[in-house]
């Protein structure tokens, strides 16, 4: 007999018990406003060394003043979401080959929590610097297969409900098709918790070897099939890169074994190193402002290095404070 994997870590368990309501996960809002920065060189390097007066950050197209800078590498809070529906299935397991390799690029005191999700998301292993205990839980996975649901929307939305009381830096790693069953209005809803979330997310496709065409193939049906699964892939691509993007995170789309060690090598460092920016909320009118940062290069990184060499990520908006009564 198989049992629940809601059994294995607490801290899931008592969230999943709480009454749903997400939408007060978006109303959340703060009096001080955090914003990771992440600038990456043209190999995909963190760029160390940057100061308090080479950022730039402004709230709804105005500039606002720091209120503290830290440059900060500290131990990452990574949850992985695995998708474990049926076209994965036919991956015969190479992503978990693939969520191996990850594990074993992220460094010692890094807590991982393994999440799985098809219909909704059930958890595997709760936060642990442990990485051989969370290795383990992808023994725990099983398939669905057929045509069931795969909700990757509505089961982002409930891992950003588990992740609000976690403390320090916090990641999701999501490996997925980036296939979505969840109801519109799903949607909508985990696009507006990630706008304004702290989590970042680092997406993973996992549909590379399902869109080569097979070898027994003949060339006529393997172009007639290009042309039928080209817009479907399209689609959960955009979704994967959306997702990744407001929260100032990063989507990768490897096909082959070359693709997905870049991948992990680049996501193990992401996860660990950044600037933490701090700034007042200028107002108080519980909306949605959007946050843009300016990167000025500093001459200490070499007379050709230009900011438009330089890759700059970071969340997209924040929910400002709620007048006083």
């Amino acid at each position: 007999m198989l049992f629940p994997a809601l059994l294995c870590a607490c801290s899931f368990v008592e969230a999943q018990e709480k009454p749903q309501q997400p939408k007060e996960t978006i109303r959340v809002s703060v009096d001080r406003v955090n914003v990771g920065v992440i600038v990456t060189d043209s190999q995909g390097q963190f760029v160390e060394g940057l100061r308090r007066e080479d950022f730039r950050v402004f709230d709804d197209g105005i500039e606002q003043p720091l209120t503290s800078f830290a440059a900060i590498e500290e131990p990452a809070q990574v949850l992985l979401l695995i998708e474990a529906g049926p076209a994965v299935y036919l991956l015969e397991g190479g992503h978990l080959q693939a969520a191996d390799s990850l594990l074993k690029g992220l460094s010692a005191d890094d807590r991982v929590a393994v999440v799985k999700y098809a219909a909704a998301p059930a958890g595997l292993v709760d936060f642990t610097a442990d990485k051989q205990a969370a290795a383990a839980a992808f023994g725990q996975l099983r398939f669905n297969l057929g045509f069931g649901s795969l909700n990757l929307s509505s089961s982002v939305s409930k891992v950003l409900e588990w992740f609000a009381g976690v403390q320090g830096k916090k990641t999701i790693v999501l490996l997925s098709t980036g296939v979505d069953t969840s109801p519109v209005s799903e949607m909508a809803l985990v696009m507006q918790q990630l706008r304004v979330s702290e989590v970042r997310l680092l997406a993973i496709s996992l549909t590379g070897e399902l869109e080569k065409p097979r070898l027994h193939q003949k060339k006529k049906s393997a172009v007639t099939s290009s042309s039928e699964k080209g817009n479907e892939f399209e689609q959960a691509h955009e979704l994967l890169k959306q997702m990744a993007e407001l929260t100032g995170g990063r989507a990768y789309f490897p096909m082959d074994a070359r693709g997905f060690n870049f991948a992990y090598s680049e996501i193990a460092q992401l996860v660990r190193h950044e600037y933490s920016l701090a700034f007042a909320p200028p107002i108080r009118d519980g909306s949605v402002h959007s946050l843009k940062v300016h990167f000025r290069m500093p001459a200490t990184q070499g007379a050709n290095a230009s900011a438009a060499s330089y890759r700059v990520d970071h969340r997209q908006a924040y929910l400002a404070p709620a007048p006083r009564q």
